[in-house]
């Protein structure tokens, strides 16, 4: 039964991490559908749910990972920090690729003159470094608090409160704490990187662009409180007795699991809902009412998925979302070099695929078969790469 745990999530993570190379790489962006866009900056689209989907299934495998560890001991410190500034080290690497400027800022400097100015203006932060750093104060929590349901629970809670608290306080004088022309958010990026080194001058709502980055460090507490939803949700099936070859009660049976899986997603839909009141869906800043919208939906995902293999035995039909989930990292640290690379030798998939919606998601649709022939070599050779 073990084995069907961890085979319930990596058809998540699977799912999730094809999603994810789908709609970062369309044939054209200026040809796609609304529902594989991102929200301008409140609400949320399903493109909006597919980063946290990621972050809640690294939460839920925190679960089996960190099991033989009950507190924060020095080994467990290291092997969460030495595991989380990976991540982060990866996606930079990945945000620097292919280490030299192929495109030239002044044809009149030398070389180590563009050089300098390519680094000086590369981006720090990313999709992997905000995953890095949510692990890294996701699992400091869990196990300094030695892995207690109720205070991780209310610990999530504070970070919920210090994360509003902050905005609040410090909030622009125009646009409110939310919003872009007022958040606190961005400073912090500024003051620990500066300008240059952030994902761009963001275009908003409004028409306006502002420096902001969307995978900031202020984001990466709300962030760990994804993964602790995540962690909360694999504990439910770790605890399973079945787990463990013995007989189970009502509520750790699979199905059992399912429907307190079920629940505890309408609980936090429900709330995502009450709090968005005040604190509104955006997926930029990462807001308390967008954890708990995202991770609602991510624990009635894990429910139907769990479901399907683990009590019905539906395992096979979601083989190919196995094989992306077992090289999750592996599949998107390749597409986002294939992308790139793509860039590098100057070939655009916009010159071919600009027709409609429909053949630029026949182009992103590709890119995902190749990215998942890609992980069934790896697969297929009995490779997982892991941090």
């Amino acid at each position: 039964m073990i084995k069907k745990r961890f085979v319930t999530l990596d058809v998540m993570r699977g799912l999730t991490v094809a999603f994810m190379c789908l709609v970062n790489n369309p044939g054209t962006w200026s040809k796609v559908y609304p529902p594989l866009r991102h929200a301008a900056w409140f609400g949320c689209t399903p493109t909006d749910l597919v980063f946290p989907f990621f972050v809640f299934c690294m939460g839920c495998a925190m679960a089996f990972s960190l099991a033989k560890f009950g507190s924060l001991s020095r080994e467990a410190a290291w092997k969460i920090t030495k595991r989380g500034l990976g991540i982060f080290l990866v996606g930079l690497l990945l945000n620097l690729y292919p280490f030299y400027p192929y495109n030239v800022h002044d044809e009149t400097w030398t070389f180590a003159q563009n050089y300098g100015y390519w680094l000086q203006h590369k981006r720090i932060l990313g999709v992997l470094q905000r995953i890095g750093l949510s692990y890294i104060i996701a699992g400091f929590v869990i196990l300094g608090l030695k892995k207690n349901v109720k205070k991780i629970s209310l610990a999530a809670l504070g970070l919920f409160v210090v994360y509003t608290a902050v905005l609040v306080i410090f909030q622009g004088p125009s646009g409110g704490p939310f919003s872009i022309e007022g958040t606190f958010a961005p400073k912090i990026d500024i003051a620990v990187f500066g300008e240059d080194h952030l994902y761009r001058r963001y275009l908003a709502p409004d028409g306006n662009r502002y420096w902001f980055d969307p995978e900031g460090l202020w984001g990466s507490l709300t962030g760990a409180c994804t993964a602790i939803l995540g962690f909360l949700s694999g504990t439910m099936i770790r605890n399973s007795q079945l787990s463990y070859g013995e007989a189970p009660t009502e509520k750790d049976s699979p199905i059992g699991v399912v429907a307190r899986l079920a629940m505890a997603s309408a609980a936090s839909l429900a709330a995502a809902m009450v709090l968005s009141i005040w604190i509104p869906l955006c997926k930029p800043l990462w807001t308390p009412s967008y954890v708990l919208y995202a991770g609602g939906w991510a624990m009635l995902v894990l429910a139907v998925l769990s479901y399907l293999i683990d009590v019905k035995g539906y395992e096979k039909p979601f083989t190919p979302a196995k094989i992306f989930g077992m090289n999750a990292l592996a599949a998107f640290v390749f597409s986002g070099v294939l992308a790139k690379t793509f860039g590098w030798i100057g070939w655009n998939p916009s010159k071919y695929f600009t027709a409609n919606e429909f053949t630029s998601l026949i182009y992103a649709i590709l890119f995902v078969c190749v990215v998942f022939c890609f992980s069934w070599i790896l697969y297929r050779k009995k490779i997982f790469i892991k941090l």
